[in-house]
């Protein structure tokens, strides 16, 4: 068949692979960025040359000097040729220097870093069809998982989406029995609990590596007595009539969600509540194919459905599974009611009800 090439097309495609081909290979540059500290001294210093960064943060200025350079084609940081110096708008700060702002990004590059790495791992599964557990990925995958959705967590979860459920801020402030299930390193967990000191939480998640990190966060945070945190995974969580349980951002991770929503569905009381925090995605594929989708879907092939083939079942649902095949399941699993309760430009919150 022959095919005849547009001008027009070929360069404005090109001209897109540069950009993503400058992308990828600056991707290590921001994880060298934000575990050396560099994005933060700049915020904080100002107007800095490379030896005046290096000096501040104990770093080679000539490895520095190429770093910036990198850094300021990316846009990432701002150059002023007049004294050959480099700074931040308080745009590019807020981004990737602000770590407990609402708008902090620069720990995805540890799950970058990540899939990359686990790139021979994830070869293999493609050709025979078999999982790879987040038991057998690069640890930077569990403290970049932890990191990357702290932001979002600190600044929805408890002013924005327990708010949107029905009658369970009331419960928490009362007193409540609280699950969350597949809590990794237990930053949802210990956001609760500090906001709501009469209620008691259980996190649990099958990796160990992570609930012993969780457990140390919450020893360091004096919340112990609080909380609890247990290996369990999702269909063995033991029953104490919860009020609300949680899946933050990992039903689609389950091999067996329905199973593991049904066994949840028997350990809740009856006027319980369960919060489901996915990704936003539509329902249908068409309209996902826009840059969230395009980091989902990217983060659903290398992580999430490599993660659910590892499991009984190996469902792979995807990290843009959408509402509607997130109800079939719920409804599978016993729920009577469902609904979305809110909505963040990255997350869908969606509440079922026995």
């Amino acid at each position: 068949m022959t095919r005849t090439l547009s001008e027009e097309r070929l360069n404005d495609f090109l001209g897109k692979m540069l950009n993503d081909v400058g992308a990828a290979m600056n991707a290590s540059l921001l994880l060298l960025g934000d575990k050396l500290g560099l994005y933060k001294a700049l915020a904080e210093g100002g107007s800095m040359t490379s030896a005046d960064l290096a000096k501040e943060t104990d770093t080679d200025e000539r490895y520095l000097r190429e770093w910036l350079a990198a850094q300021a084609a990316s846009g990432y940081v701002t150059y002023d040729p007049a004294n050959e110096s480099f700074s931040m708008q308080p745009e590019q700060a807020a981004v990737l220097a602000e770590e407990d702002g609402p708008f902090f990004l620069a720990a995805v590059g540890d799950l970058v870093a990540a899939t990359v790495r686990d790139e021979p791992h994830i070869g293999r599964a493609f050709r025979s069809g078999e999982g790879v557990g987040w038991d057998k990925r690069s640890e930077c995958l569990f403290c970049g998982t932890a990191r990357f959705f702290r932001t979002s967590y600190k600044h929805h979860l408890v002013q924005e989406w327990l708010p949107a459920l029905t009658g369970v801020i009331e419960k928490l402030e009362r007193g409540a029995t609280v699950a969350d299930i597949g809590c990794g390193h237990g930053v949802s967990t210990l956001l609760m609990a500090r906001a709501f000191p009469k209620s008691r939480f259980f996190g649990f998640d099958y990796h160990q590596g992570s609930i012993e990190q969780a457990r140390k966060a919450a020893a360091a945070e004096e919340l112990s007595e609080q909380v609890t945190f247990e290996v369990q995974t999702a269909k063995t969580v033991p029953s104490h009539d919860y009020d609300l349980v949680c899946f933050f951002d990992c039903l689609h991770d389950m091999g067996d969600p329905a199973g593991a929503l049904r066994h949840v569905h028997d350990t809740m009381a009856p006027d319980g509540t369960c919060m489901l925090v996915e990704p936003f995605a539509h329902d249908r594929l068409e309209d996902n194919l826009n840059p969230v989708g395009r980091i989902y879907y990217a983060a659903s092939t290398m992580i999430c459905t490599p993660a659910s083939r590892d499991q009984e079942v190996g469902l792979a649902l995807g990290a843009q599974a959408g509402e509607g095949r997130l109800k079939k399941v719920a409804e599978e699993a016993g729920f009577a009611s469902f609904r979305r309760a809110t909505e963040t430009p990255f997350n869908l919150i969606l509440e079922a009800r026995p």
